[in-house]
């Protein structure tokens, strides 16, 4: 007999009864109730005996020629019994004393049944698969925890471009050049200019925001990756390891959004050809019909190429093994990295909007304009209204930068993890010597 946890040891095993169901009749005292062996005589067990009617019959019969019987089956749940621990077996429910998760300590006597101690967490995310909720927290605890680096990050960033937009609006996108196209008495050229300034004015606006947007998402990719091991950077550190990537950068964040204008623009051209040479009508619904299609396939493919970035930096890969990596990692999670980008744009957008609304407010109040102001889509405003507003876009920008990009990271860590066993290496890189090796129960990349 084994002396496994669980199974009583044999000095304490019950025998079977008379009537061979493993059940004491009461018609015989603790000895000398077995069968009898090939000598006449029955095996002596101990006087210390469990309470009769607990015990089920042995699931098989003995060896032939062994002389005992074999040690009877753990008693069923809500049995009593002694068990490893001083508890019988199945009778604590999970996440009880003793139980499954009882002990903290992880396996061991007392703690039969129990699941694997908690995976290690040298920084803000534990080394094993992610849920949603900490892939957000994650981001969040980066923020609080390194608020120097990623503010001052953010906040410099944000400074910056905030700063060129106010100026462009307010000298390049003033009256004067939009004057035009609200007189009905404008010439065709004068019209034509009016919307050439604007085109060029707005365009350089989304430009230097595009810039922005990357630096801030190049460097805080190198912080929220050292913070996943519990280590600092400073902002000079952060530049020097993200610079060589930044123009790769650039033309990956400029190359998707062109893919995706390519192929929404390519199922519309079916539509386009039949309004040309056919009916206007019919190539109005083909039109529509290709364009939504072709929306749909740049969608997913966006969500497809949507890890490349944090590829690109912290892999320093090239354009097109970065979208390549992407692509490896999102196939089969498709829908999970979408809900998650969408949930974090939710988010951000939601926090940027609640800063935001109460600085436009404030902003057409001081300047006189009243509500007008925030709710004028045109360029007609002055520059108090620019520079209280623009005050608002820094500090939503500061906010929201940090988190966008953090769960973008974590969520590119979390896919690795899950393909790669990349914790293994995580733990390696914070110093956890022997992590998913000696550690029991532990079950690196899930």
């Amino acid at each position: 007999m084994n002396d496994t946890p669980g199974w009583a040891s044999p000095g304490s095993a019950p025998s079977d009864g008379p009537d061979g169901n493993g059940q004491d009749d009461g018609s015989g005292d603790a000895q000398g109730a077995g069968p009898q062996d090939a000598a006449g005589q029955g095996p002596q067990w101990s006087k210390e005996q469990p309470p009769p009617a607990q015990w089920s019959a042995p699931s098989g019969p003995p060896a032939p020629g062994s002389g005992q019987t074999p040690p009877p089956p753990p008693p069923a749940p809500g049995q009593g019994g002694q068990g490893w621990g001083g508890q019988g077996w199945g009778n604590r429910p999970p996440g009880g004393p003793g139980g499954y998760g009882g002990n903290p300590g992880g396996w061991g006597p007392g703690a039969w049944g129990s699941g694997p101690p908690p995976a290690a967490k040298p920084g803000v995310i534990p080394l094993r698969p992610l849920g949603v909720g900490e892939i957000l927290d994650g981001a969040v605890s980066t923020m609080r925890t390194y608020w120097r680096t990623v503010l001052g990050i953010s906040l410099t960033v944000a400074v910056i471009t905030q700063l060129l937009v106010v100026l462009l609006q307010g000298f390049v996108l003033d009256d004067s050049t939009t004057d035009a196209l609200d007189d009905p008495t404008a010439s065709a050229g004068e019209v034509t200019r009016a919307m050439g300034g604007l085109l060029i004015g707005t365009g350089v606006v989304q430009v230097v925001t595009l810039l922005g947007t990357i630096v801030a998402t190049a460097l805080l990719t190198t912080v929220t990756s050292r913070a996943v091991l519990g280590r600092s950077v400073t902002i000079g550190e952060a530049w020097r390891d993200a610079r060589p990537q930044l123009l790769r950068l650039l033309g990956l964040t400029l190359l998707l959004p062109l893919i995706a204008a390519a192929i929404v623009f390519v199922g519309t051209v079916p539509g386009i050809l039949v309004a040309v040479f056919g009916s206007s009508t019919g190539g109005l619904a083909l039109g529509v019909i290709g364009g939504s299609a072709g929306f749909v396939v740049a969608v997913w493919l966006m969500f497809r190429f949507s890890l490349a970035s944090p590829a690109l930096m912290l892999e320093k890969q090239t354009i097109r093994k970065a979208m390549s990596r992407s692509t490896k990692l999102v196939r089969g999670s498709w829908w999970r990295v979408f809900g998650i980008q969408i949930l974090a744009s939710i988010i951000a957008g939601v926090v940027a909007s609640i800063i935001l609304v109460p600085f436009s407010l404030i902003a057409g109040a001081v300047s006189g304009d009243g509500l007008g102001s925030f709710l004028d889509t045109g360029t007609d405003v002055g520059w108090t209204f620019l520079i209280i507003s623009g005050i608002g876009a820094v500090v939503g920008s500061t906010i929201t930068f940090p988190i966008t990009a953090g769960v973008t990271v974590l969520l590119y860590i979390d896919q690795r993890i899950r393909r790669e066993a990349l914790d293994l290496e995580l733990a390696g890189a914070a110093g956890l010597h022997g992590y998913g090796g000696s550690t029991p129960g532990a079950t690196p990349g899930g």
